[in-house]
């Protein structure tokens, strides 16, 4: 009985410990030390996460970090990325080593439930796909009967690659990596037939073949992967914040506001662009969210709306030239869509 009072009291505290820490407030913990700590791809995943050889970080989700450290400081370069593998990304949110999580990570209701996490905006609607090369003369996953299968452990799409197969009556063979730089070399080297990650993930890995257009992407999306950030649960002031920047960036592109028109459009007689960008005297939407008054027009000077940032990284204006399709403005057929900022 000794033992198990005593265990409970053990449990009791760190469950005390762990909610002063997210009462403690992050944007608070942001702003003492002067930069937002964001976790992001490893493995340099062309569109949303990628360093070059100077060390610029580029990509959709690298454009969502800088935005942040844009809406808190005014100055998108107060950020600092850290690289993550599939693996090592949650650990490295709940212990506190990053501030956000931006790494194309899906939103599921085991993670948002089991792993202590707050997930809201998605910053990109994807769904699993597979590639494989021409040669191979396959026009769809179905007929991937008896192929070799290259996928990343520790993600939805392992177990979603199972199910498929399983519900489809086809035999496969798994060849599972811990990185994805792995799973790259292998599929590069012919060790499997096909390679399956979200279809946004292949166009990006497509591009390191030695022949791109050797390989191809099939019809098939096989599950829903709404990707977005993640941030510790029980911290709302800085979940808003991560949050609202995306939503920043999609309410100014259904407003027409962009980098180039920005501090023209602040002169709008349009009282929900006056209120959105910070000119209505009697706004104080920035200060509920513990930010400067003009925090969208800093978020837009720095990254752009949203289909800027698409376009940009993954859109007709990126070597990956993916369609907006489920990415488009609510209001012109697909997803994206903020709630009223005002």
């Amino acid at each position: 009985m000794a033992k198990k009072i005593l265990s409970t009291l053990i449990g009791a505290a760190v469950l005390g410990l762990g909610a002063q820490a997210a009462s403690a407030g992050t944007l608070d913990d942001v702003k003492a030390k002067g930069f937002v700590q964001c976790g992001v791809n490893g493995s340099n995943l062309a569109g949303f996460g990628a360093q070059d050889s100077t060390g610029n970080w580029t990509g959709l989700d690298v454009d969502l970090c800088k935005g942040i450290a844009a809406a808190v400081f005014g100055d998108a370069t107060k950020v600092k990325f850290t690289p993550l593998s599939a693996k090592d990304r949650f650990p490295a949110l709940q212990s506190g080593e990053i501030d956000i999580l931006a790494r194309n990570t899906t939103w599921s209701a085991s993670r948002d439930s089991q792993l202590g996490f707050d997930f809201r905006a998605i910053n990109y609607y994807d769904g699993q796909g597979f590639m494989v090369r021409k040669d191979l003369g396959v026009n769809s996953a179905l007929e991937l009967n008896g192929a070799s299968i290259c996928v990343q452990s520790g993600t939805t799409t392992e177990l979603n690659l199972a199910d498929y197969f399983r519900a489809n009556n086809i035999e496969f063979k798994p060849v599972v990596f811990e990185q994805q730089s792995e799973a790259d070399a292998a599929y590069k080297a012919g060790r499997c037939d096909a390679y399956t990650t979200d279809a946004s993930g292949l166009y990006s890995i497509r591009l390191k073949m030695d022949n791109p257009d050797d390989h191809v992407v099939l019809p098939e999306i096989i599950s829903k992967e709404p990707l977005g950030p993640a941030v510790r649960g029980n911290d709302s002031k800085w979940f808003d914040v991560v949050s609202f920047t995306h939503y920043a960036m999609v309410t100014a592109e259904e407003f027409g506001i962009t980098q180039a028109n920005v501090e023209e459009m602040k002169k709008s007689e349009n009282p929900d662009i006056k209120r959105f960008l910070g000119e209505e005297a009697d706004s104080t939407i920035g200060a509920d969210f513990g930010l400067p008054k003009d925090w969208a027009v800093q978020i837009i000077k720095a990254v752009g709306n949203y289909g800027e940032a698409f376009d940009r990284n993954v859109g007709e204006g990126s070597p990956l030239k993916i369609q907006r399709g489920l990415n488009a403005l609510w209001n012109k057929g697909g997803l994206q869509y903020a709630p009223p900022i005002r």
